[in-house]
């Protein structure tokens, strides 16, 4: 949960580089709730894509830059936000850690993890903030499954089963910009589950085998579904199932998951609109009848959370949840995810002090 903190910071001055449809998202739904938080500046490299912003926010010219270099030689800015495609992630948050700004940047946080991890080594190198926007982690549903696993509500547990289902598959090919994209479901979408599964079992995951299950109709460039087996430390297996072409009842975006223990069974799922509302935690124990768990309120949620952490981090607070350098768990799970599905072979997962 992210709880109100009554603790005052001054506010953090944010440049934001990438004005997509996501990057524009940003600007309407995720940065306007956090108060504490101003955006001096937007940045893209591809004019239309700017002005076009610039005229859907209202900005005025001296807001609006075409490089990341051209905002930093002209507005004072803490901290830089990254949205632009997944190929500029690490170059755009190392020129930005190499100007002495803190990076929030958006997942996947890099396309490998030996890219990541030089953004990680050098933030830590000088002493600045960088943080993933892993907006999952920052729901009532999964938080509460995290304690109730911590606590032993279940016992020591046995397996864990995920599914996903959405049917993204309309478009004519062409006209889509996610058929595309690198692995459209391991390291856009299911990255979110494979970080969720690392939080609420508070374990690495050690090796994985992947299956691309995709139909020959899928317009997809690469793989848009797959079933995978995880297997976590300690020997727990987790189970996933996720599609971008499924014509099956469509889950929220969370997916549905099922942890069972020695004592008991946990069922979840969130995440079907823009807010918190529609996340549900479901807790059986022995056996008996599942009884609806009551979830903790929060004041900000998703992107906007991570964002407050973020700015509290940048202005001498905490650090967030999802540093750089704890986050290459998550990609290293996708690596591998990706590895397997080339070499149709069980992959382990990269491991060790870096992660």
């Amino acid at each position: 949960m992210v709880d109100a903190d009554t603790t005052t910071f001054p506010r953090t001055r944010l440049l934001h580089v990438g004005l997509g449809g996501w990057g524009l998202d940003w600007e309407r739904n995720a940065i306007p709730p956090v108060g504490e938080v101003e955006r001096v500046g937007v940045v893209d490299a591809h004019e239309p894509t700017l002005r076009g912003a610039q005229r859907v926010l209202g900005l005025p010219d001296r807001a609006c830059f075409a490089s990341l270099s051209r905002a930093l030689e002209a507005v004072a800015a803490d901290g830089v936000l990254v949205t632009a495609p997944v190929a500029l992630h690490v170059p755009i948050a190392l020129e930005a850690l190499e100007a002495g700004l803190h990076v929030l940047v958006e997942k996947p946080f890099a396309g490998t993890l030996a890219e990541a991890r030089t953004a990680v080594e050098r933030a830590e190198d000088l002493g600045l903030v960088l943080q993933v926007s892993q907006n999952y982690r920052f729901y009532p549903a999964p938080r509460a499954v995290r304690e109730l696993v911590a606590d032993g509500a279940i016992g020591d547990l046995s397996v864990v089963h995920v599914d996903f289902r959405r049917w993204a598959n309309d478009a004519p090919v062409g006209t889509n910009r996610h058929y595309s994209f690198p692995h459209p479901l391991l390291f856009d979408m299911a990255i979110h589950h494979f970080d969720l599964l690392r939080m609420v079992t508070g374990r690495e995951a050690v090796r994985v085998y992947a299956k691309v299950t995709d139909p020959p109709w899928s317009r997809f460039a690469e793989e848009a579904s797959a079933v995978l087996t995880i297997e976590m430390a300690g020997g727990l297996v987790a189970s996933y199932r996720g599609s971008w072409v499924s014509r099956g009842p469509q889950t929220a975006w969370d997916g549905e998951w099922a942890l069972e223990g020695e004592h008991g069974r946990i069922t979840f799922t969130g995440r079907s609109g823009q807010g918190p509302a529609d996340d549900v935690v479901m807790l059986s124990r022995g056996g008996a009848e599942p009884q609806e768990v009551e979830l903790p309120t929060m004041d900000l949620w998703g992107r906007s959370a991570g964002l407050q952490q973020f700015h509290r981090a940048v202005q001498g607070g905490p650090a967030p949840d999802v540093t750089g350098r704890s986050n290459l768990g998550s990609l290293a799970v996708a690596e591998a995810a990706a590895r397997s599905v080339r070499s149709g072979r069980v992959e382990d997962v990269e491991r060790g002090e870096a992660l």
